[in-house]
């Protein structure tokens, strides 16, 4: 079995070069700059939203706190999309909301992703997106393939034994991740998923960490009770702060829009009424979202805001819910990836793992994916609104300049 696992993780030029090119192994090309209009950047981060919310519909029924990174799995998903051909490839656009050609969606991420970088670098928060590849010794990809990795997601090819070391392999990729996520992603890929015919490992990964506009006084925050899910009452850190914010009120919901230091970057928070979370999380949607952060529906308030802090970890199979979206071929002995080599491959499963902390001062997250593939057989004057954050609510971390959602989740416990 041979294994092609993609991750989402921190910024690292590990690049990868097209061999072809004669470029030297482990060192990445610079990257090429395209032409990218804005109306396929719009299309490309509509389609990444879409998917989000899409894969969350799946998810919905897991038990417990969710939490993961649609922009990452979409950019693991892409550098696995560059690789297929026919049917498979139709369905991995399918599932994963891609409508440009291809010839367009790959420089479309490359944009994208140099914009989220450099709007990092410019605003002051930590945005850091990186990929790169690790490949078997001696082992032969197309040359078409590599390049459009190397040129569009800056990725070079680091050689690993995975034939005669492969959990020394795995313990060096491990290794890699968690040093570029600031060690908040340790074991992505467990023992035994990297065996003797392991003949690439494609990996991606995003962290961020940002302050809030408003921070939270720690000496206001102390402990409250928090309403799980299943009625378990906990005495939880509560943060507390007055301030003016994009907030509103439907039908059996609140919202407020919590923004970070950076201008553009918020999360969101939708607070379902007691008794309504099962309704307001089945009836999210993209378009819900882009309703309430276009300012359609959110309009400036002042807010008495208590809300807990908190943190937890994520780790999610994505291979049932991906495959229900759409794309069962790719995990089939159809499957047809041969435009990444001669090898008859296939994806065997789909790994995430994410983590969030939100405190006082501002939130701190990164995640990490693995694609296994197998070789087949307000104004002053107004009233004061009250939010009380006590119960399970539902929350997305998104830029609003580029419209891409980074990360989304809910808590049902903390």
């Amino acid at each position: 079995m041979s294994l092609c696992v993609l991750l989402p993780w921190h910024l690292a030029n590990c690049s990868q070069p097209d061999r072809n090119e004669q470029v030297p192994l482990g060192v990445a090309t610079p990257p090429v700059e395209f032409d990218l209009s804005e109306a396929e950047q719009r299309e490309l981060t509509a389609g990444n939203r879409d998917f989000a919310f899409a894969l969350y519909a799946s998810l919905r029924g897991t038990s417990g706190n969710l939490f993961y990174s649609p922009h990452s799995i979409s950019l693991a998903l892409a550098l696995c999309y560059a690789g297929a051909r026919g049917e498979t490839a139709q369905q991995i656009a399918a599932a994963l909301r891609f409508s440009l050609p291809a010839v367009r969606l790959h420089p479309a991420f490359h944009g994208l992703d140099s914009a989220l970088s450099g709007r990092a670098a410019a605003a002051g928060f930590e945005m850091h997106i990186a990929n790169a590849l690790w490949g078997q010794q001696g082992y032969d990809f197309h040359r078409d393939y590599l390049s459009t990795i190397s040129r569009h997601y800056g990725a070079a090819l680091q050689q690993l034994d995975f034939m005669n070391f492969p959990d020394r392999s795995r313990v060096h990729i491990n290794r890699w991740v968690a040093d570029q996520t600031e060690q908040r992603i340790a074991e992505l890929i467990p023992a035994g998923a990297i065996r003797i015919d392991t003949r690439l490992v494609l990996s991606n990964a995003i962290y961020f960490k940002a302050a809030w506009q408003h921070p939270f006084d720690s000496d206001d925050s102390s402990q409250g009770v928090f309403h799980a899910a299943g009625g378990a009452q906990r005495q939880v850190p509560m943060m507390r702060q007055t301030e003016h914010f994009a907030y509103a009120s439907g039908s059996g919901y609140q919202a407020l829009e919590l923004p970070y230091a950076a201008q553009g970057l918020a999360m969101l928070i939708l607070l379902p009424a007691a008794g309504h979370f099962d309704r307001v999380e089945a009836a999210l949607s993209s378009q819900q979202v882009m309703a309430l952060s276009s300012g359609q529906l959110l309009s400036r308030r002042r807010v008495m805001l208590t809300m807990p802090k908190f943190e937890f970890s994520e780790d999610l199979q994505l291979s049932a819910a991906l495959s229900s979206l759409g794309m069962p071929v790719a995990f089939s002995d159809a499957a047809d990836f041969s435009a990444l080599s001669e090898g008859d491959l296939s994806i065997s499963e789909v790994v995430h793992k994410a983590f969030i902390s939100v405190d006082e001062a501002g939130t701190e997250a990164a995640a990490a994916t693995a694609v296994m593939m197998r070789l087949t057989s307000m104004p002053l004057h107004e009233p004061t609104v009250e939010l009380r954050i006590d119960r399970p609510f539902i929350f997305l971390i998104r830029d609003q300049v580029t419209g891409t959602v980074l990360f989304l989740g809910r808590v049902l416990d903390v």
